[in-house]
């Protein structure tokens, strides 16, 4: 029960249980950053203005994404463990 107990406190990141030292995933990190940095400089001020209210809105529809796939596979993970305390 310590894990729940640290979760219920706060003192547990389920961002930090996730594999975010890829390769693959720091690669393509670096590349969002070079290409929006083109883009930003390449752009007018009305431009820039319209594309941070997209990057925001897409930041946005993340994080609740982010949020209803960690609730869904919490309880995917609750069922397993259900089943398995059943047999």
């Amino acid at each position: 029960m310590r894990i729940l107990e640290e979760f219920w406190y706060g003192n547990v990141e389920p961002m930090e249980y996730g594999s975010f030292s890829n390769e693959e995933y720091k690669e393509l990190l670096r590349l969002i950053t070079k290409n929006e940095e083109k883009l930003q400089a390449a752009f007018s001020n009305e431009q820039k203005e319209l594309f941070s209210k997209y990057t925001d809105c897409v930041q946005e529809f993340q994080t609740i994404s982010e949020c209803l796939l960690f609730q869904n596979s919490f309880r995917l993970g609750a069922k397993i463990m259900l089943e398995v305390m059943e047999e």
